[in-house]
């Protein structure tokens, strides 16, 4: 669909020296620098070659590159084809000129609804490109940089000002101001404005058949300035980028190579196969290929986890780049696991991401223990950075897997950016997912909550059989909670508790955002609430829908000692000083000398009942269990044993336990 003028916007932030999402820069980097990390937040640019250089000296012409500041994290990337001609449409829809044609153009994530990234051009910051959450398509606002150049190429959207006696960005301008416009100008569109020796840009506050006659203030600057900004006359190649930035590149996959035969290469690792995750991403395929060069001689396999909603192209380029390389691939499935826990836990949710344990956690512990002899280690290089996120700002070189104890993971490439892992794609010419020049950022599960809206659409043109299996869903989920369709148009459903921002939206298109959260399997109505017993101490009264005594029986041994009076449909389940009693009726009692004491062991229970209601059979509980007292199978589902020594071990990795508050609110507070 062709975009409109309404999607090319301005940004008032601008000035020399700044750029668009300047007004990000200095709140997302406070934002990394709270979380430890401080990262590069800039780049050079050899003005000779006309490059961007990851080091201060082009390697072309040893000549010192400009420094280009960037913001926060500044996971910089190449533009995609898709996203080139998205920015193209929208630069020709509005000012009937595309002047950065077949140049090198970089994407700079930035902080904002949806995506959003800086747009640089020549080592100049162009203007930001942004999926707007409201329309649900591309925007484009200008910087002042991205207004001097289009001046220069068009005649279009344009107004021209008198000598004014005073400093005029950020000023609303009557007609009297103006000598000339275009009359191809809109309400609300950007504009470029010239003043004499000045040009910057703002925006339409009416038609331009009202320029004339209106009273009031027609036009709103933005940034307006004297400076002079062009672009560079070379136009570069991406072998270009390759040359200038070798020996950069040649550094980092030799320090990266190092990592991986450093750890392999230990005593105690020497001997042992060496696994690669592989998921079909840049990422992993960058540190699938530096595995297999650098460990000459040794087995390398790939691990390639199906989580049963990957993308098809992902699936198929995984297997045939394999294939091709003759690298042994050792693919776990996960079959139709989502689709069986989709009703017992709801569309996943950015802040409740259940399907990642379920689809992945699980296959992957398949893997493990089919590709390791008992008590060895399994030696996994994984492709994650430090710039992808806040959660993995801190990883280091190497890391134990905290729900698989016998895995050993190796980060090769955490120092890397986005654009380092493209570079190295590139320059050694490998194939690589073709989603990527379609214009995905990332290519994991097709229906993931993390993906962006700008991807969902994406998905919903490139695999609609897919997309309407999903979206069908989503709105009949909508429609048993009330929600409006526009709910899940909108992306709405991709949190459990909605950010501010999402509020925000929310308000603005007038949509409820009140989500029943208690989960409709399982339930636990407060009969009397925490009250004094006759008898002394304190007692809390519930019913407890949704779960069987022998579904209790089966996991109550993590709470305490516990007996089953079956001829009373009673479970006795003892914890030092408290008692619980549980029956077939679906009645529990607490009772404790305190009150903290009770609610906190009603709280143990109510967890464990929930636990065995929803269980997803993942075994995550029973890889952790140091003693093997829990056991997992389709049939009976989880089961505790006596032998259980409540340890706690397997209360973290737990899918349900982990997102117990998010269907039982009042359970918010540590396990």
């Amino acid at each position: 669909m062709k975009p409109q003028n309404r999607y090319f916007s301005s940004t008032g932030n601008s000035s020399a020296g700044k750029h668009p999402g300047s007004q990000f820069q200095s709140r997302a980097s406070r934002s990394w620098k709270q979380h430890g990390v401080d990262l590069k937040h800039y780049i050079f640019w050899c003005q000779r070659c006309n490059v961007p250089l990851l080091k201060s000296t082009c390697d072309i012409c040893q000549s010192e590159g400009t420094h280009v500041n960037l913001s926060p994290p500044g996971d910089i990337r190449f533009c995609s084809p898709h996203e080139k001609e998205v920015l193209k449409d929208l630069l020709l829809t509005a000012f009937g000129c595309d002047p950065i044609g077949d140049r090198i153009v970089l994407l700079n994530k930035a902080t904002g609804d949806d995506r959003t990234d800086e747009v640089i051009v020549d080592g100049l910051h162009f203007g930001v490109l942004r999926f707007d959450m409201k329309t649900l398509g591309y925007v484009f606002d200008l910087s002042i940089d991205g207004a001097k150049i289009l001046a220069a190429n068009t005649a279009n959207k344009t107004v021209e000002l008198r000598k004014a006696s005073s400093h005029l960005s950020g000023k609303k301008i009557k007609s009297d101001q103006f000598l000339q416009f275009t009359h191809d100008i809109k309400k609300g569109d950007t504009v470029l404005i010239k003043c004499r020796n000045l040009i910057g840009f703002g925006v339409s506050l009416c038609d331009h058949e009202h320029f004339s006659i209106s009273e009031d203030a027609i036009l709103r600057v933005r940034k307006l300035d004297g400076s002079t900004v062009s672009l560079n006359r070379r136009i570069s190649s991406i072998h270009d980028v390759i040359k200038a930035n070798a020996s950069h590149m040649e550094k980092i996959s030799k320090d990266a190579s190092n990592v991986i035969k450093g750890i392999a290469s230990r005593k105690e690792y020497r001997d042992l196969p060496v696994h690669v995750s592989f998921s079909g991403g840049k990422d992993s395929l960058v540190v699938l290929d530096l595995s297999i060069n650098v460990l000459k001689g040794r087995e390398v396999r790939a691990f390639f986890l199906n989580t049963g909603i990957e993308f098809p192209e992902t699936v198929e380029f995984a297997r045939q780049f394999c294939a091709s390389r003759s690298i042994e691939l050792k693919e776990s499935a996960a079959g139709d696991a989502f689709w069986e826990n989709l009703e017992r836990f709801g569309p996943p949710a950015k802040d409740m991401r259940w399907c990642c344990k379920v689809c992945k956690l699980a296959p992957a512990n398949r893997l493990i223990d089919e590709s390791v002899s008992e008590g060895e280690i399994c030696l996994t290089v994984d492709g994650k950075r430090r710039y992808e996120s806040f959660s993995r700002a801190s990883i280091s070189a190497s890391e134990k897997n905290p729900f698989v104890p016998t895995q050993l993971n190796i980060f090769p490439i955490r120092d890397w950016r986005a654009i380092e892992v493209w570079l190295y794609i590139y320059g050694k010419k490998l194939e690589y997912n073709p989603l990527y020049d379609l214009g995905f950022e990332r290519v994991g599960c097709y229906l993931c909550p993390a993906s962006l809206s700008a991807e969902y659409q994406l998905f919903s043109r490139l695999h609609p059989d897919l997309h309407a299996r999903w979206h069908a869903y989503l709105l009949e989920w909508a429609s048993k909670k009330g929600l409006p369709e526009s709910f899940v148009e909108h992306g709405f459903w991709r949190w459990k508790e909605l950010p501010p921002k999402m509020l925000k939206l929310a308000e603005d298109l007038g949509i409820a955002y009140d989500v029943p959260v208690i989960s409709e399997s399982f339930s636990v109505e407060s009969v009397s609430g925490v009250s004094p017993c006759t008898s002394g101490g304190f007692t809390i009264e519930a019913n407890v829908g949704g779960i069987s005594l022998q579904d209790a029986a089966d996991v109550l041994h993590i709470v305490g000692e516990m007996k089953a009076a079956e001829n009373m449909g009673m479970l006795l389940v003892r914890n030092n000083d408290a008692t619980v009693k549980f029956f077939s009726s679906g009645n529990l009692l607490v009772t404790s000398d305190s009150r903290e004491k009770a609610t906190e062991v009603f709280r143990q229970v109510v967890l464990q009942l929930m636990r065995v209601c929803m269980c997803t059979r993942c075994g995550i509980c029973k890889g952790v269990c140091p003693v093997g007292a829990i056991e997992v199978d389709d049939m009976r589902g989880l089961y505790i044993s006596d032998a259980c020594i409540r340890c706690g071990k397997c209360i973290e990795p737990c899918v349900v336990l982990k997102y117990a508050p998010r269907n039982l609110p009042w359970l918010k507070q540590d396990h």
